[in-house]
This record gives structure tokens, sequence and C-alpha cells, in this order.
């Protein structure tokens, strides 16, 4: 070989690093914020990229993912939203819930949004209409803001005679203050008083889980906020020591160990939104894709757990459920 031929692929392979280096520069960065903490939605992420992968994306490999957790602290959400908005993301993914999807629409008009919130989108001021979106947003509703009504009307089937029941409710949700009054209302009219006891920190459970024991419930409800979702595995594991039947809103629940759960499926909607920030990386304006509404809700049933507690589902429900647990 000539020593200039040589020189020059030495500088030829000297310039791979740099050639490779620019390539990954030039990825497009999904910018993913959530209201919860990464130790709890391992599964949703998964989810997640199974939507990109169905529109032929790759974390890693054909565009990168700039994670940012609230940690059940929804306060802190505008702030990581702007930092994504800063570092000018391909697409802002706002999952979560309501309060995520608020902030990213705070923090930009122009980086396309896909939302993934529990109430009508519509409602909460993010999009024009559900089929004509309009604007930089788009995304999933799963319509889960209006669950306890039919958690009521579960628990109800399940446990005729429970008069007292405790709600474990966050504050800092949106639909708290017109949920709560609703759930109460008609729980009166049904011979029954709930009991509502606020969560919305980490150091709010041990004392609401004192006042479950000191109130003597029959049962529990539990809210369909992503910050108390977070902590399914704590909520299950303390309403099985103190014996209190409950019904959830998410099947994370029940597999967990809880009784019985009733809501949409957080799977289908973190897969949906990965296929929505798929379809916009290549091109697709969030005008044009509709809100999808998870209109399905599965009701899942833990026997074992029926068991230990002393209660005999009636078979109307084990009818009517869509997965039981033995």
């Amino acid at each position: 070989m000539k020593r200039r031929d040589f020189i020059t692929l030495l500088g030829g392979a000297a310039a791979w690093p740099l050639a490779a280096s620019a390539q990954q520069a030039v990825l497009p960065v999904i910018g993913f914020l959530n209201s919860r903490s990464p130790d709890d939605s391992a599964h949703l992420v998964a989810a997640f990229r199974q939507g990109l992968r169905e529109t032929g994306h790759f974390e890693g490999a054909n565009l990168a993912i700039e994670y940012r957790w609230a940690e059940g602290r929804y306060d802190r959400l505008p702030a990581l939203a702007a930092d994504l908005v800063r570092r000018q993301v391909r697409v802002l993914v706002a999952s979560g819930g309501d309060p995520t999807a608020l902030a990213a629409k705070e923090a930009t008009a122009t980086i396309p949004i896909v939302i993934d919130v529990g109430a009508d989108p519509v409602a909460l001021g993010l999009v024009a209409s559900l089929n004509r979106p309009g604007g930089n947003i788009t995304g999933v509703s799963i319509l889960n803001d209006e669950l306890a009504l039919k958690l009521l009307e579960l628990l109800h089937d399940l446990v005729p005679k429970a008069t007292r029941i405790a709600y474990f409710a966050n504050p800092n949700n949106r639909n708290y203050p017109s949920s709560s009054q609703r759930l109460q209302a008609v729980a009166l009219k049904m011979g029954k008083e709930v009991h509502i006891l606020s969560v919305q920190r980490e150091t709010d459970f041990e004392p609401a889980f004192a006042a479950l024991a000191h109130l003597r419930a029959d049962a529990l409800l539990v809210q369909g906020d992503p910050f108390i979702n977070s902590r399914a595995e704590q909520l299950v594991t303390a309403t099985a020591r103190l014996s209190v039947p409950a019904v959830y809103p998410f099947r994370e629940y029940v597999a967990a160990g809880g009784l019985v759960s009733y809501g949409t499926n957080l799977i289908d909607a973190y897969r949906q939104v990965g296929v929505y920030t798929g379809l916009i990386v290549k091109g697709t304006k969030p005008a044009d894709l509709p809100i999808q509404q998870l209109v399905k809700f599965h009701m899942v049933i833990n026997l074992k757990t029926a068991k230990a507690l002393g209660l005999e589902i009636p078979p109307t429900l084990l009818a009517r459920a869509d997965e039981v647990i033995e």
C-alpha cells in the first residue's frame, strides 16, 4: 500500500467515530414527561416503546428519549415541561394524567404534544374537538375521572351491607372537588356514608391508613389519580393487613393482590401514545390525528384475595368479569 493511500485510510478511520457521533446527534429526540416515578412505571414505558416500534422507531437506534419524572409532585411538572421545550424536542409526550397535559400545553404552542388524560380533553381546554383537535395537541383519553360512581356501584354489588366507606383521593387532582361531592351525594341516596381520606404526598399514606383503621370502614374506594396509582402495591398491602375489601380503578392493583378493579387499560393507552408519537416523528401533524377514547372498561377479580377476606363473589359479577385471577 502506498504511503499516501495509507494516510488517507488512517484519516478515514479516525473520522469514523466523528461520523457516528454526528449521526447520533441528529436523531430526533422525544421528550417524555410523566407525573409518576420510573420505579413503578416500567410496564407503561414498555408499552410506549411498543407503540413506537409499531411505527418503525426504536430508542437508541433511530430516535432518542429524554425522560422527566415528577415523582407524584404535580407542582414540578411546569418546570420539567419547560426544560424539555428548551431542549427543542421533536415531540413532547405528556403522560400520567391531566396535570401533565396542562403543564405541557402551557409550556409550548408549537412543539407537537401527545397527551394521556383521564378527563375530556375538550372540557380541559386542551383541544378544539375530539375528531379535529387543531393546534399542536393530540393523544388519548381514558375517561377515568368519572369512574368513582361506577366503582361505588360495583362495591355495592360486591359488599351490599357495607355502609361506611373510605375514599382515598388526591386533593391536587383538579377533579377532586366535583367527583368527591357527587360520590358522597350518590352514596347518601344508597344509604351509605363516604369518608374522604386525602393523600397528596408520600407522607400522607401512613396517616390515611391509620384513619382507615380508626374509621373501621366496611370497604374502600380508590380514586383513579396518577400519584395514588403509582403507590398501588403500598395500598394493596395496607388494605390486606386491615382486611378491608377495596375496589380499584386499574388492573395493576389486582395483579398486586387487590380484590377487584374496574377501569380502562393503561397499557393500551401508553401503547397508543407511542403509536401517535411515532406517526408525528414521521411527519403527521397532531391536528390530523383524532383523540383516541378508550371506552372499553375491564373488570378484574382476584378470587384468592376474596377467599382471604371471607367474601363470596356473586355469580353475576363473575359472569361480567373480563379476567379472573385464581
